[in-house]
């Protein structure tokens, strides 16, 4: 990777999550002037389409709460007494309850209510000390690779604001590329966290299903399973955004609650890291209905990290993957299952943007024993490509296979004009959370036009530290 991903014009850059982190830890900077510092931002920023909302009032008085915590202890008890991430300011998907937010869900036809309680992972983090300031843009439901509702203006690309930022958490993304903010939560149900970062040229972490232990906390049997109501995996996953491997190992290791911070201690042990066995593949599991075809800048992108790996010591090797032709039809089935739960009015129905209106049209006309069937189709590719991974440390794919659309070009379309234009666009990321594994996007050539294109590393259960090093070999200068 040849620049880091630029600001937003005449915007400098933030430091490092990490290093804000620790000038907010010693007291360089208060929590006050940090949030202070990114609500200007974001203000400032606002043609980016990044934040639905932003509480200047609310972020400021946990921002004062901080500091009187921070001025309240004693020099030598503020290392094991403060938070891990004391003071630091960020933001959290409109999907998402924050108390004292309200969330709309991205969606017009259902009520925007002011959250009382946290939603577990936001408990988390709050808990580590960092300090939300607004929510952010994803599309409807959070169902699609794009962050367009009918809620608030669109997500744009800070690398090119005339293209999508990538969804569904496109608001973060945009964010932290645009340095409005340090780094972002994200969640990622099909590529939700990895389609944004490449879109935007940042590094974004889907950790394996549990490895973040809210992600399966909740009021019910069903929150806290490995499968949906319809018997498939389990796809939504919470993970981080950030500019560069350390700020994701720093949220990722608060996410999770780490004792310590592992993940990102192997990062800044990242020359240890070598003779992996890294398969490459270009196969994608949609090919049997979409045309999957790599741009010249996908290509580049993925022959550069293949050569990048090879030069740290990496034995990289053409794998000869073959997937289920059966997935694009179960995939779909068993993402779209969800909506025939929903329930509106006619009314509320009529305010669905169209995608959902059709999926959701769909789902309720199929009914469960179709969604089931699904659900086991997509149980027996898991155990399958979880199988063929495995004989590899870790896999190989290319990122996007061509550059961002632009702004309006999926919602000009009908429901599947839409969604076939995401399989083309994203053809390598919801397989992998079908398989329950951890994989990590990560930036690797920036175009002349400013464009970032990108590459996706799969990982065996429980090697997000190890993704997020090869990461870091990846975007070393």
């Amino acid at each position: 990777m040849t620049d880091s991903p630029p600001a937003s014009p005449a915007v400098a850059p933030l430091p490092s999550a990490v290093a804000w982190r620790d000038a907010l830890r010693s007291g360089e900077i208060s929590a006050h002037d940090a949030v202070t510092e990114v609500l200007h931002r974001a203000e400032r920023g606002s043609d980016l389409g990044a934040f639905v909302s932003l509480d200047r009032d609310l972020a400021l008085e946990h921002a004062s709460a901080a500091d009187a915590h921070f001025a309240s202890l004693a020099p030598a008890e503020r290392a094991h007494a403060l938070p891990r991430l004391h003071g630091l300011p960020t933001a959290f998907k409109d999907l998402t309850e924050v108390t004292g937010f309200v969330t709309t869900r991205g969606s017009a036809a259902l009520p925007h209510a002011r959250a009382d309680d946290d939603a577990p992972g936001v408990a988390v983090l709050r808990r580590a000390g960092a300090i939300p300031i607004g929510k952010t843009q994803v599309p409807e439901l959070g169902l699609t690779g794009y962050s367009e509702n009918a809620v608030a203006a669109p997500a744009r690309n800070p690398l090119d604001p005339e293209r999508t930022a990538g969804g569904s958490s496109g608001g973060s993304a945009a964010a932290v590329a645009a340095s409005m903010l340090p780094v972002a939560p994200g969640s990622d149900g099909g590529g939700s966290i990895r389609i944004p970062a490449l879109a935007c040229g940042l590094v974004g972490l889907k950790p394996g299903l549990g490895a973040v232990p809210s992600d399966l906390v909740g009021g019910t049997p069903a929150d806290r399973s490995l499968h949906d109501e319809f018997g498939a995996p389990r796809l939504a996953v919470t993970g981080p955004l950030a500019r560069d491997a350390a700020d994701a190992a720093l949220l990722f290791d608060a996410q999770r609650g780490a004792t310590g911070e592992p993940a990102l201690a192997a990062v800044r042990a990242v020359g240890s890291v070598t003779d992996l066995h890294i398969g490459a593949s270009t196969a994608s599991p949609f090919a049997p209905v979409y045309p999957i075809v790599l741009s010249a800048e996908a290509q580049q992108a993925f022959t550069s990290a293949i050569a990048q790996l090879s030069a740290r010591g990496h034995e990289v090797e053409d794998a000869a993957f073959t997937y289920d032709p059966g997935y694009p039809d179960a995939f779909t089935t068993s993402w779209t299952a969800g909506l025939s739960r929903l329930r509106l009015d006619d009314a509320a129905v009529d305010r669905l943007m169209p995608l959902t209106r059709t999926f959701r049209e769909r789902a309720l006309a199929r009914g469960d024993d179709t969604h089931r069937a699904a659900g086991s189709r997509l149980r027996e590719f898991a155990s399958d490509v979880r199988a063929q991974w495995g004989a590899y440390d870790a896999v190989l794919t290319p990122g996007l296979a061509m550059l961002p659309p632009r702004i309006g070009a999926f919602t000009a379309q009908d429901a599947d004009g839409d969604y076939r234009l995401q399989c083309e666009w994203a053809p390598y990321t919801s397989m992998v959370n079908v398989s329950g594994l951890p994989a990590v996007a990560v930036p690797i050539v920036r175009l002349p036009s400013g464009h970032s294109m990108g590459v996706q590393l799969i990982g065996r259960t429980g090697s997000e530290a190890l993704l997020l090093q090869l990461a870091a070999q990846l975007m070393e200068r």
